[in-house]
C-alpha cells in the first residue's frame, strides 16, 4: 500500500458559509457549489471536502450524529514562505468570516511566527515553516 491521505472531508454545519471562507477568503479552487450539496477543493495533494455535518455523520453510521464541542480536535494548517505572509493570510481569513483566535507570534516549537483563525469548528493555523519543522511539516 501506498503511504498517502487523498481526501479530508469536514463535516460542517453551515456549508455556505464555509464555502465562502474556503473559496472566497482563502483562494482555494473549486468547481462545486453549495448547492451541489459537497464542495471538493484541489489543493496541491490533498483534496479538501465541505459536507454537511448531519449527512457525513449519517454516512458514517448509526449513532454518530452527535453535539460536538467548540473545539474538534482537528486543525487545519498551511505554512507560507515569508513572515508578511501569514499576516496577510491571517487578515483574508477574517475577512471571510473566520475569528482570528490567537494573534500571529512566535512559536514555542521552533521560533516560527503563526497565527490562527477559525471558521468554527475547525482551527485553521497560517504559520511560517519549512517542511518538517512544525507538527505536520510542509
Amino acid at each position: 500500500m501506498e503511504p498517502r491521505i487523498s481526501l479530508i472531508t469536514l463535516g460542517v454545519a453551515d456549508l455556505e458559509r464555509s464555502y465562502r471562507f474556503y473559496k472566497d477568503g482563502l483562494g482555494l479552487p473549486t468547481t462545486r457549489t453549495p448547492d451541489s450539496g459537497i464542495i471538493f477543493f484541489q489543493t496541491s495533494g490533498v483534496t479538501l471536502a465541505l459536507f454537511p455535518y448531519h449527512e457525513l455523520a449519517e454516512d458514517v453510521g448509526p449513532g454518530w450524529d452527535v453535539p460536538r464541542s467548540r473545539f474538534t480536535g482537528i486543525t487545519l494548517a498551511h505554512n507560507v514562505r515569508e513572515r508578511d505572509q501569514v499576516e496577510e493570510v491571517l487578515n483574508l481569513a477574517a475577512a471571510a468570516g473566520g475569528q482570528v483566535v490567537k494573534a500571529a507570534g512566535e512559536a514555542e516549537w521552533g521560533g516560527y511566527a503563526f497565527g490562527a483563525a477559525a471558521e468554527i469548528p475547525f482551527e485553521w493555523t497560517p504559520g511560517l515553516g519549512s517542511p518538517g519543522a512544525a507538527p505536520g511539516g510542509g
